[in-house]
């Protein structure tokens, strides 16, 4: 089972299968803004949804901290995007 883990230290949310690291969503911290940067998963995991889940976690714990998320990185602006139509 792939398991999505949020790692506020490295400032990273990484996916991991068997304890093999298979994606990471990356962030940088300015003041009270996180900039996802890059997000990336091993090409023989793509499709299965784990870089929305990656991006996803990383939303999530900047509410959890009061940040705003932006990104750089053009999947994840394009999550980011789609949440904001949804609301």
């Amino acid at each position: 089972m792939i398991e999505i883990k949020f790692e506020r230290e490295n400032k990273r949310a990484v996916a991991k299968l068997s304890n093999k690291e298979i994606g990471t969503c990356i962030y940088t911290e300015d003041n009270d803004t996180w900039n996802i940067i890059k997000t990336n998963v091993l090409k023989e995991y793509s499709g299965k949804g784990i870089a929305r889940k990656l991006v996803n976690s990383v939303i999530k714990n900047s509410k959890k901290e009061n940040k705003k998320v932006i990104a750089t990185c053009s999947y994840a602006n394009k999550i980011i995007n789609e949440r904001k139509r949804e609301k």
